[in-house]
C-alpha cells in the first residue's frame, strides 16, 4: 500500500452529535492543528441541514443511506438520500483515485468511552487500532462485520472508520469527552504522518477487539409499546461481561428480565437514546485477541 495521501473528517452526519461538528467547526477555525507535511487533511459538514435543526436527521438516518444499490436508486429522493449521493460523489472518487482515510466522528449517550468502530480489517486500520488503543486507555475497538453492500458513511473508503464518544446527551457539549475527541484525533493523524515516512514501529502485536454479534430489545407488548427499561445492574456498564442469567431489564410492574445467552458477551451502545426508534436495547459482542 502506497502513502496516505488524504484524511477526510466528516462531522455531523448525525445532526445533534455536538463533539465531532464543533471540533470540526475548530479545526476549521485553525487548520495548522490537523495538518501534516505528507498528507492533506480537511473537515466536512456531512449534514448542515439537520445540525441546524439540532436533529439527528431530517427525513431518514444520513448513516444509513451509502449502500451501493441505494446510491444507485433514483427513486429515493429523500433529503438524506440525496445528501449521500453528493457525499459519494464528492469523496468516492477521491478514495478510489488516492489512498483517503475517513474518520467519521459521532457521539452516543451510551458509555462507550473512545471507541473505534472498524467495518473491515484491513492491515492499516488494524495496525493503527492497536497502536490508538497501546497509547490511549481509553480507546476501545469495535468490529462491525460488514453485509455485503455496507450503508454507512466511512465505507466509502476502504481506510475509513468511525469514532463514537460518550457517554454525552444529543444537542450537548462536553468538555472532557471534547478534548478526549481532539487529543484521539490528534494521535490517529500522528500515526498516519508517521507512517508516510516510515518510522512506525508496531509496539504491540495483539488487539483486543470486540465483534459485533447482534442486538435485542426492550420488552414490549403486543402493541409493540415498551414494557421495561435496562435494569441498573447494566446501565453504563458497556464492554463489562454479560453472564447467563445476569439481569438486562427491569419491567415497569418491577420483574428483572435475565440473559438468556448462553455465553458471556459483552455489550455496548446499552440503552443508546438514538436506538429506541430502531427497538434496539443494546448491541452485544464477543470480546476477541487478534493477532497482527
Amino acid at each position: 500500500m502506497g502513502n496516505i495521501n488524504s484524511v477526510v473528517i466528516t462531522t455531523g452526519t448525525h445532526g445533534n452529535e455536538f463533539t465531532g461538528i464543533y471540533l470540526g467547526k475548530k479545526f476549521e477555525q485553525f487548520p495548522n492543528l490537523i495538518q501534516h507535511p505528507s498528507f492533506d487533511t480537511r473537515v466536512l459538514l456531512s449534514n448542515p441541514k439537520a445540525f441546524a435543526a439540532v436533529r439527528r436527521y431530517i427525513d431518514k438516518d444520513l448513516n444509513r443511506c451509502f449502500a451501493t444499490t441505494d446510491l444507485q436508486n433514483p427513486q429515493l429522493t429523500s433529503y438524506e438520500d440525496i445528501l449521500a449521493k453528493n457525499i459519494y460523489y464528492l469523496l468516492g472518487e477521491e478514495s478510489k483515485n488516492q489512498q483517503q482515510v475517513i474518520i467519521d466522528l459521532h457521539s452516543s449517550t451510551a458509555n462507550m468511552q473512545l471507541t473505534i468502530i472498524l467495518k473491515n480489517q484491513h492491515p492499516f486500520l488494524l495496525q493503527l487500532a492497536a497502536e490508538l488503543s497501546e497509547i490511549n486507555p481509553d480507546v476501545r475497538i469495535c468490529y462491525s462485520q460488514p453485509t455485503r453492500d455496507s450503508n454507512y458513511l466511512c465505507s466509502i473508503s476502504e481506510l475509513g472508520f468511525a469514532i463514537e464518544v460518550g457517554p454525552v446527551a444529543q444537542g450537548v457539549l462536553n468538555a472532557e469527552l471534547f478534548q478526549k475527541t481532539e487529543v484521539l484525533i490528534y494521535q490517529a493523524l500522528d500515526y498516519i504522518e508517521s507512517y508516510n515516512q516510515g518510522l512506525n514501529q508496531q509496539r504491540n502485536s495483539s488487539l483486543t477487539l470486540y465483534q459485533y454479534t447482534g442486538v435485542i430489545d426492550y420488552p414490549r407488548n403486543e402493541a409493540g409499546e415498551i414494557q421495561g427499561m435496562i435494569h441498573p445492574q447494566l446501565q453504563f456498564r458497556d464492554y463489562q461481561p454479560l453472564n447467563p442469567g445476569e439481569p438486562i431489564f427491569l419491567t415497569f410492574d418491577e420483574r428483572a428480565i435475565a440473559y438468556q445467552g448462553t455465553s458471556t458477551v459483552y455489550p455496548i451502545f446499552i440503552n443508546e437514546a438514538a436506538y429506541y426508534e430502531k427497538g434496539i436495547a443494546m448491541c452485544l459482542t464477543e470480546k476477541k485477541i487478534l493477532q497482527i
